[in-house]
């Protein structure tokens, strides 16, 4: 017998319209409950993400060009888990010869070097992978290049070099770290978010409320989400009790002492087997002049591709391999360059040294007092008489620092190009990836790609403004690997290179330059960052 439907019974056992309404009522509220008990519980889920912020429909155009990124990089890292050291790359065991050696070398000339890896059995390794530098340097001169290595994936690598100058030159080769070790360190940055604690402080009242912050939280307490919907960025907070998450003021970090490499891992990237030279005992050759005419090049503007090397310092100064370098040292000729400038320094601590040395050596740019506090405050310099505006500010989250720093003002760099109105005496000057290093390469190639489109939306309503990249230096050699290494520098530096090589903007490769001038520290000298400016204003010039 077929059950009568709710309809039939409402109306042949329901005697009043009255009562009709209000069983109409119940349920409509009983419907209401439901529909907001689920989405409660839907947002639960959502509020303890163990990834970044990801949309909920198909991937995005950014999402699968991230992905072809990561792809490409990880088809030219070997993934080779090793029993025992002595089965890893040895320096002292591998070999080196020079390609078609000469009687005689001239200024220009290149100098090629057949590099053959062995392990500490002294086989011959049938892969490649390991993480290298190369470098010719002239002590007494000042002078220092770098060297492009080619690895042929089968455990030898053609390495290069341009003889940019006459006199005695001498070469290195260091192993940074085998194969092996690039492997563990490229498997372990992507394995986790959680190398940093953040801290993030709230008002209350007069009090201060500290709670867990990150790019991922994995936890089921009820979270302040700090989103970027269209930029897809995300940063995420603990929410205090009876605190609202607008009231997020501060931060600062520590390291977690999160690894995820293994003992043994750990061991072949200890501080005593990292940078180790490959041609102990090799000889200095004599470059000659040679009667070599040098060729005329443009002036150093925006738009020109930078090589690899991009040029060598002489006599500690820089010269650019693909343009020419006037030397602004004179603080005249640098006031008659900025006079009328508007100038966004956005980035790390490694551009905010610009501040300091503008400050210092052209004495009539002032700084602003922009009521912040802190190392990494806003910092403004100004010049009234000749209209000068110059100012840095840092980029958003990750910013990793023990130092309490303000969130008041956090922007992403990609906003921050947005409000730039932009005209022929704007320039914008950007660096990007020490405080990526501690994580995994995704959230640094999401920040990239959206600040190459900000700089493309830039350029179509100003296409006069100025945009200068700045890439990132390298750092202490013996300095935790795993947590900011220089083979996660060296990945990143790669990624930035493709991902903006077809825009219209002027190169200051600091990867480079600071391996010519063999600083192997986080915050370069002051004559390296003289040189970096002096570029800056050869561009802007």
């Amino acid at each position: 017998m077929q059950t009568p439907s709710l309809f039939f019974w409402i109306r042949h056992t329901m005697p009043s319209s009255v009562t009709i309404c209000k069983i109409l009522l119940f349920l409509m509220l009983v419907l209401t409950a439901y529909i907001i008990f689920m989405a409660s519980e839907n947002f639960s889920k959502s509020s303890c993400p163990e990834t970044p912020l990801k949309t909920i429909t198909e991937p995005t155009e950014t999402d699968l060009r991230i992905k072809k990124i990561i792809e490409q990089v990880d088809r030219q890292i070997p993934h080779r888990p090793f029993s025992h050291v002595n089965t890893t790359t040895s320096a002292t065991h591998s070999v080196t010869k020079i390609i078609n050696p000469k009687t005689t070398y001239c200024r220009g000339d290149q100098l090629d070097i057949l590099l053959e890896v062995r392990d500490y059995l002294e086989h011959r390794k049938q892969y490649g992978g390991d993480f290298l530098r190369a470098r010719i340097s002239s002590p007494k001169l000042m002078t220092g290049a770098s060297g492009q290595i080619t690895d042929f994936n089968n455990g030898t690598y053609h390495v290069s070099f341009t003889l940019f100058w006459a006199g005695k030159v001498s070469v290195s080769l260091l192993l940074i770290h085998p194969s092996e070790g690039a492997s563990a360190l490229w498997r372990a940055r992507n394995r986790g978010y959680d190398k940093v604690i953040f801290t993030g402080q709230f008002a209350n009242g007069t009090s201060q409320v500290f709670s867990e912050c990150g790019l991922v939280l994995n936890t089921s307490a009820e979270l302040c989400q700090y989103l970027d919907h269209r930029d897809q960025e995300a940063f995420y907070c603990v929410k205090p009790q009876r605190v609202s998450c607008d009231a997020l003021t501060h931060m600062k970090t520590r390291s977690s002492g999160v690894s995820y490499l293994s003992i043994k891992e750990k061991n072949l990237l200890r501080k005593s087997n990292v940078g180790i030279e490959i041609m102990r005992g090799f000889e200095p050759i004599t470059v000659s002049q040679c009667n070599n005419v040098e060729t005329m090049r443009e002036k150093c503007q925006i738009g020109m591709k930078s090589p690899i090397p991009s040029g060598y310092s002489l006599q500690g100064k820089w010269n650019p391999a693909f343009c020419k370098l006037t030397q602004l040292s004179n603080v005249d000729v640098i006031n008659d360059c900025l006079k009328g400038k508007l100038i966004y320094l956005m980035g790390d601590s490694t551009l905010r040294q610009w501040m300091d040395y503008f400050s210092k050596f052209v004495k009539t740019l002032k700084y602003f007092d922009h009521h912040g506090s802190g190392a990494f405050k806003k910092y403004i310099l100004l010049d009234p008489e000749r209209h000068i505006h110059m100012q840095w500010k840092k980029h958003g989250p990750p910013f990793v620092t023990n130092k309490l720093y303000s969130f008041k003002n956090n922007e992403y760099i990609t906003r921050e190009i947005d409000r730039v109105a932009g005209d022929r005496n704007t320039a914008i000057v950007i660096t990007l990836g020490q405080h990526f290093r501690l994580f995994p390469v995704d959230i640094f190639i999401r920040r990239v790609i959206n600040i190459q489109k900000a700089i493309r939306r830039l350029l179509l309503r100003s296409p006069d403004t100025k945009v200068i990249l700045k890439a990132e230096n390298i750092r202490e050699l013996h300095n935790e690997a795993e947590q900011v290494g220089d083979f996660h520098g060296y990945i990143q530096y790669l990624i930035m290179r493709d991902i903006f090589q077809d825009l219209n903007v002027g190169i200051i490769d600091a990867w480079d330059m600071t391996i010519a001038y063999d600083s192997r520290i986080l915050h370069p000298p002051n004559n390296v960052i003289e040189n970096q400016i002096n570029m800056f204003l050869n561009y802007i010039c």
